[in-house]
């Protein structure tokens, strides 16, 4: 699986428009917990469906996408944060130790 960098407000117009399930995840490059979540994620990412695009926000970077993807979505601004959007909407949010690819797994079943 491979990352897709969401640099751009335009890729969240697409992803609201996308039929079907993608990935957000938002994530601080200087915060630990960030880091844990990040890598925790990444050792079971395989689960996911192989189809799925997963995009991935350097908040640090570009912190006014997250607030676009606070506002579009309806969801809080949290870091790290991983969205599960359907059909362009957010049908899974979670944030720090609650990341989970078996729980994005689960509401896609």
């Amino acid at each position: 699986m491979e990352w897709i960098l969401l640099e751009s407000a335009d890729q969240i117009e697409k992803i609201k428009e996308n039929q079907g399930y993608s990935l957000i995840f938002k994530h601080s490059t200087r915060c630990s917990i960030s880091m844990m979540a990040k890598r925790r994620f990444e050792l079971d990412w395989d689960n996911l469906p192989a189809d799925m695009p997963l995009y991935f926000l350097d908040l640090l970077k570009h912190r006014d996408l997250s607030n676009k993807i606070a506002q579009d979505f309806a969801v809080y601004h949290e870091s790290p944060q991983m969205l599960i959007i359907k059909d362009g909407e957010c049908v899974l949010d979670q944030s720090h130790g609650s990341i989970s690819v078996d729980e994005a797994v689960s509401v896609m079943a």
